[in-house]
């Protein structure tokens, strides 16, 4: 294969010739550059079982938690609270119970937070030991996390 090239207004271009679908055909079954191919198995898949059959009772238990609805926090009552105090967090989209998975403190990270789902649009939780403060609730939902507007956090 021949590649030609052209100077062009100080910059070198090399063109490579095109080959008609027949050249490539040939140089396949020649020999020159013929992969592996196994029918009807696409491009890359080389000696590959395909998935065969699903675990029935796990497609059915997993939950199916709405990406397009994002979560939102409307308010959270009270909105001054110490901890080991008890808070409603109102809003919505928040999902079902499986898609529900953390309700935190912006005031105490990597602290665990005990939390209720009641619906999709409450959820109750007790405000973990934190340094007193303004404070943002944040839910992290399967379709996203909301963050509150601050919250006051008192001495305990």
């Amino acid at each position: 294969m021949r590649y030609r090239s052209l100077l062009i207004a100080g910059f070198m271009i090399v063109v490579a010739p095109m080959l008609s679908i027949a050249q490539t055909q040939e140089g396949r079954t020649a020999g020159q550059g013929a992969g592996t191919e196994m029918e009807g198995s696409g491009f890359g898949a080389y000696d590959t079982e395909s998935i065969k059959g699903f675990d029935e009772q796990k497609v059915t238990s997993d939950p199916v938690c709405d990406r397009s609805k994002r979560p939102r926090i409307i308010k959270v009552e009270p909105d001054e609270a110490k901890p080991g105090d008890k808070v409603t967090i109102k809003g919505e989209n928040f999902g079902t119970k499986e898609c529900l998975h953390n309700v935190s403190f912006s005031s105490a990270p990597g602290e665990k937070v005990q939390y209720t789902y009641v619906n999709d649009g409450t959820i109750e939780a007790t405000v973990p030991n934190s340094k007193a403060g303004m404070s943002f609730v944040i839910v992290v939902a399967g379709s996203g996390s909301a963050q509150s507007k601050p919250v006051l956090i008192q001495n305990k």
